[in-house]
């Protein structure tokens, strides 16, 4: 069961890609033939005793290769009205939401949407929305108007340039505009009321790295030869990662937003930290082993910034994992992760946030054994288990990057 509902995943995410060539082509139709053989044990079981040609969205599945060959279609093939309203319906007011019991935020968006949309409508019947307020009062000579005929299509010109130009980043990472204001800005004290003993010494060969990065791994350098460090620290409960994911239509231009969140009270529950995927041009050989198409991963234990002189850096502490294995697990599709450990201690170093590319999604793999039925939530899932599942198929950009 679980092949078959990874077979249909990966097909799914496979037909939303931007660019879609012939090994995506030929990798296509191995999901759809796997996923037909797969799916026999729904019948076997007697989940789907009377067999799958009632369903007509799964017949469709056959189409697909030969039609995006055929049409040339990138982002799949459905251009319904439907699904151009869903967007507007429930995507769009999902994202603007908080995301926590959003259904009555959402409704009312919509409801917001259509009174303004019906307000439109009655000052267009008035009137009231033809030309500017200056319209009237400064109305233009015949050659004011074809100069600002000509200014208004130089305009027109630049702003369609504009839209089709790539973004120049492919991803950002900045700290939150606030920090918190109740804490201590003195690090060593910082450390001890986070029971977080090493930020001071991995601050220091942060500091080290920034300032020798051709001197080799900072762990292998005596303390006492890193630069001192005795600058007021800020602590920051978030960051914001904006990244280029075009195979996701919901964006501008396929730039995407999204939260990183490390605080010590989520919604007023159990600390939140959650998984990051680092660049591999963040070179280090002492930490964060293996690589997933090139990214590392590891959890924020904190975000905070400091100033050296005129130089703000803004900086993340993170605990490794390494990638488990060669290859993807057979059953998900998805490569699995361990949190890295030496003497019973976490694996931890400071790094810059330019080095963080955006967030990842570990699903924890309990093997064998039964979770609790009490006192056990999502929110213990990144403390509870030692090896993790790296979910690819959390959004269409997770699913190009981590396979």
């Amino acid at each position: 069961m679980v092949a078959a509902v990874r077979d249909l995943i990966e097909f799914s995410y496979l037909v939303r890609r931007h660019i879609i060539s012939e090994d995506d082509i030929l990798e296509i139709e191995g999901c759809v033939n796997r996923f037909h053989e797969n799916r026999e044990v729904f019948r076997e079981c007697g989940i789907r005793p009377t067999g799958f040609s009632p369903l007509p969205r799964q017949h469709s599945l056959v189409h697909y290769s030969h039609l995006i060959r055929q049409f040339g279609a990138p982002n799949g093939l459905c251009s319904s009205i439907t699904e151009s309203k869903h967007i507007h319906a429930v995507k769009k007011p999902w994202r603007r939401s908080s995301r926590h019991k959003a259904l009555g935020q959402m409704l009312m968006v919509n409801q917001r949407i259509d009174k303004l949309a019906a307000a439109r409508v009655d000052f267009s019947a008035r009137g009231m929305l033809s030309g500017s307020a200056l319209s009237l009062p400064l109305a233009p000579s015949e050659s004011g108007s074809l100069q600002q005929g000509g200014q208004q299509e130089e305009d027109s010109d630049i702003s369609a340039t504009d839209d089709t130009h790539l973004p120049d980043i492919m991803s950002e990472v900045l700290l939150s505009k606030t920090y918190v204001r109740n804490i201590t800005r003195n690090i060593h004290h910082l450390g001890h009321k986070l029971h977080l003993t090493r930020l001071y010494e991995l601050t220091r060969r942060y500091l080290y790295n920034r300032e020798s990065p051709n001197d080799g791994n900072s762990h292998q350098v005596l303390l006492d030869h890193c630069p001192k460090f005795d600058s007021r620290v800020y602590v920051h409960h978030s960051a914001r990662a904006m990244f280029y994911a075009p195979s996701d239509l919901c964006g501008i231009m396929g730039m995407h937003r999204e939260r990183i969140r490390v605080t010590p009270s989520w919604r007023g529950g159990r600390p939140r930290r959650d998984c990051v995927f680092i660049s591999s041009s963040y070179d280090n050989e002492a930490e964060g082993g293996g690589l997933l198409d090139n990214l590392l991963i590891a959890r924020v234990f904190l975000f905070f910034s400091f100033k050296i002189g005129k130089v703000r850096h803004q900086c993340a502490l993170v605990h490794w994992f390494s990638v488990d294995g060669d290859c993807p697990d057979p059953e998900t599709g998805m490569w699995m992760a361990t949190p890295d450990y030496s003497d019973a201690e976490k694996e931890m170093e400071v790094i810059s946030v330019d080095s963080i590319f955006r967030a990842a999604h570990l699903i924890g793999c309990a093997g064998d054994t039964f979770l609790p039925v009490q006192g056990f939530d999502d929110t213990h899932s990144l403390d509870a288990f030692n090896l993790f599942y790296v979910n690819k198929y959390a959004d269409y950009h997770a699913h190009e990057i981590a396979f």
